[in-house]
């Protein structure tokens, strides 16, 4: 028979056990957004993806009838080009891998790849399920689908690499919508929230929560959806956010 201190000595597997629920439920860091500056933006764009790659911002809006791939203008807002997508396709989140376009559908269980340089329709693949978020890792894609579950996909043929479930502070965090894949972390649009979080995409884990509240003043408010669009400038390490639509694409940083 096991001594008295022997019995109340914590297993390793215990110790384990307990060290992983304290990781997951760490508190993450709490993060706000410093406005640097904003720009024009079409107030028509329902705002599903944005993509910012060496001083070209990429845009995937949406709505049946009005869902399109555009390339912007920062400075003015100012469509360079566009592309229609056809009814029925409610065009979602968008990514770019090299010189590919993806850009996934909500509900059409489709994403299609454009070129780059000319806004040709290339390829589709379909899924399951909900499209909403993508982002590019520098391996792999990352997709959303609403609910506390990101997607990890080859860029290649779109199938299934491994699921993360997201949790913050234990609980899972639903309504995961546009997605930007930066360093190694993944960041989310939380849908209906002025909310974007950081996931540690090893663990699922949020390691930081930021608020973007009140960037639009009471008149630009009316009219417009939520908060969603989020694009990473790697020249000055700032994030380009907006929402669907909102007259305005705010360059900002997340700060304590």
């Amino acid at each position: 028979m096991p001594s008295s201190a022997a019995s109340l000595r914590p297993s390793a597997a215990h110790l384990r056990a307990s060290a992983a629920h304290l990781r997951a439920s760490a508190a993450p860091e709490r993060l706000r957004v410093e406005v640097v500056r904003s720009y024009p933006h079409d107030r028509g764009a329902f705002t599903q993806g944005l993509v910012f790659e060496q001083g070209a911002l990429y845009e995937s809006t949406g709505l049946v009838g009005r869902s399109s791939l555009r390339q912007v203008e920062l400075s003015s807002g100012r469509v360079i080009r566009k592309t229609d997508v056809p009814p029925p396709v409610f065009a979602e989140g968008l990514a770019l891998v090299g010189d590919r376009l993806f850009q996934l559908s909500w509900k059409n269980n489709r994403v299609f790849t454009y070129s780059r340089r000319t806004f040709a329709r290339e390829a589709e693949y379909a899924y399951e399920g909900e499209g909403w978020g993508l982002c590019y890792n520098g391996k792999d894609l990352v997709m959303s689908n609403g609910s506390s579950e990101l997607t990890v996909r080859r860029a290649s043929d779109f199938g299934v690499v491994r699921t993360i479930r997201v949790t913050m502070e234990g609980a899972p965090v639903e309504h995961l919508n546009e997605l930007e894949c930066v360093d190694g972390v993944v960041y989310a649009n939380v849908w209906t929230k002025d909310l974007i979080v950081r996931v540690n995409p090893a663990t699922g884990q949020v390691t930081a929560r930021i608020e973007a509240p009140n960037l639009l003043s009471p008149l630009e408010r009316q009219g417009v959806d939520v908060l969603n669009g989020i694009a990473y400038d790697s020249s000055d390490k700032t994030f380009l956010i907006t929402g669907k639509l909102w007259p305005k694409i705010f360059r900002v940083r997340f700060v304590k």
